[in-house]
């Protein structure tokens, strides 16, 4: 595919690095020469220097025949503007913006039309890290949790401790374990790198590991692998931004909230705002402030604001304090694998989940969600498989009969409302929703290839 990235920060550069291993032709536009160079000096991709919502920065850059325009710069009004020029002069095939501001966000069923703003997809970063951070809200003692299938199936990464049931024994006994229960360990990372699971696989302390099963299950399969914590009940949080006010909106009506915001505005308009949570204005490294509102009670701690280092030192002042859980949002995707692990329990990217968006609409074949895994090293897929034996790949074939890349499992099937669990036996149907796990992302095109029917399927 050809297509022109709008904006060369981190979103931008990453989801350039991602593209340009898939053999497809990138553009990147920017107006900090600087930035383009370095990244160019990097990755084989095009750059053009300029205004990217300007036609004829657009026109060079080649959007008079490009499939794609994706618009992640800093600016919500640039982006939107470079979709309605992409539309407008080029009639560019599809347009993604990225949109930050609330307002824009809550009108976008009225505002995102072809006739008015013309974005195909729009991708709100807040949104998804706060979605991001409930679901492990809900799941205490996940590193990770994504859903597919409209929720009927969840894909999670746990920390295997000492006392798990599973620590010491092999992967066949999670069956003799949980026999009610249909589970598949899709990968295993010991050490950081990447381990085949097989049946006779024994699970060490330590290890991460990412299982697929049944959303209802999810729970009962994480108490095989470590003692189940409690429920979270209280939460304090760092920061009213965005993030924060949307966080505590989520959670104030079934847990105790709550807020710590700097500015006093701020804070005096989510004291209004908000229904249950307690706003307080001050500093959310302050020592006296932490201990005062008892935060050794607090069962998560989550620091969002836009200050990294910020973040991470009120995180790790709350542990010490007693805090059962500290969970912190980095900008800096170099300081994830820094800070995650030791007195920081989790770290969340928005940019990371920013990417897993929007390859979910840049994925050919019927891909219907991409999510990043462990800082983008992994990836997990849901595609929807269509044709019949004859014009397909996998529809017709047992999972052992279809030539998986490698490094690649399919972990369920999702058929109707049925979650079925996959085995080696399993057959593909039409419209199942297939849901693989690639250790090495570098395959997706392969991935991509084998879920898209012949030239003689009509769908």
């Amino acid at each position: 595919m050809k297509i022109i990235i709008l904006g060369a920060g981190q979103v931008g550069a990453t989801l350039a690095e991602n593209l340009v291993g898939e053999k497809n032709e990138i553009t990147v536009i920017d107006s900090d020469a600087e930035t383009l160079r370095l990244l160019q000096d990097r990755l084989d991709l095009q750059v053009v220097h300029g205004v990217g919502s300007h036609p004829d920065i657009l026109k060079k850059a080649g959007a008079e025949d490009a499939d794609m325009l994706i618009a992640v710069t800093n600016s919500d009004e640039s982006n939107m503007m470079a979709c309605q020029v992409a539309y407008s002069l080029f009639k560019t095939p599809t347009k993604i913006a990225r949109v930050r501001s609330e307002q824009y966000i809550i009108y976008q069923e009225q505002l995102f039309k072809h006739q008015d703003v013309p974005v195909d997809h729009l991708i709100a970063p807040e949104q998804l890290v706060t979605k991001a951070i409930k679901r492990l809200i809900d799941y205490p003692g996940a590193l990770q949790v994504v859903e597919f299938a409209g929720g009927k199936a969840s894909l999670v990464a746990v920390k295997a401790y000492y006392g798990g049931l599973l620590v010491g024994h092999a992967l066949s006994t999670l069956k003799k374990h949980i026999p009610n229960v249909d589970t598949r360990v899709a990968a295993i990372y010991r050490r950081g790198r990447p381990i085949r699971p097989l049946g006779t696989t024994i699970i060490e302390a330590d290890d991460e590991v990412f299982f697929i099963a049944a959303t209802k299950h999810i729970r009962t399969v994480m108490s095989e692998l470590q003692k189940l914590e409690s429920s979270y009940k209280r939460i304090m949080i760092a920061g009213g931004g965005l993030i924060g006010a949307g966080l505590a909106k989520l959670l104030e009506h079934n847990h105790n909230v709550k807020l710590i915001e700097f500015n006093q505005e701020r804070a005096k308009h989510l004291s209004a705002t908000l229904d249950k949570t307690i706003v307080f204005c001050g500093d959310a490294s302050d020592h006296e402030l932490l201990t005062e509102e008892n935060v050794q009670q607090v069962d998560a701690f989550i620091a969002v604001t836009n200050d990294d280092e910020a973040n991470i030192m009120a995180a790790m002042l709350a542990k010490r304090l007693g805090a059962k859980k500290a969970m912190v949002l980095i900008q800096r995707g170099a300081y994830v694998d820094l800070v995650q692990g030791g007195e920081i329990d989790i770290a969340f990217s928005p940019q990371q989940a920013t990417i897993s968006a929007l390859l979910t609409h840049i994925r050919r074949g019927d891909i219907v969600n991409v999510y990043s895994l462990r800082r983008g090293a992994a990836e997990a897929i849901e595609a929807i498989a269509h044709g019949d034996h004859n014009t397909s790949k996998v529809v017709g074939r047992e999972i052992r009969e279809i030539k998986l890349p490698p490094g690649t499992t399919i972990g369920a099937v999702v058929r109707h409302d049925e979650v079925i669990i996959a085995h080696s036996n399993t057959r593909i149907e039409a419209n199942d929703h297939v849901i693989l796990f690639l250790v090495d992302k570098k395959f997706i095109g392969d991935v991509e290839k084998l879920f898209q029917p012949s030239a003689f399927f009509f769908g």
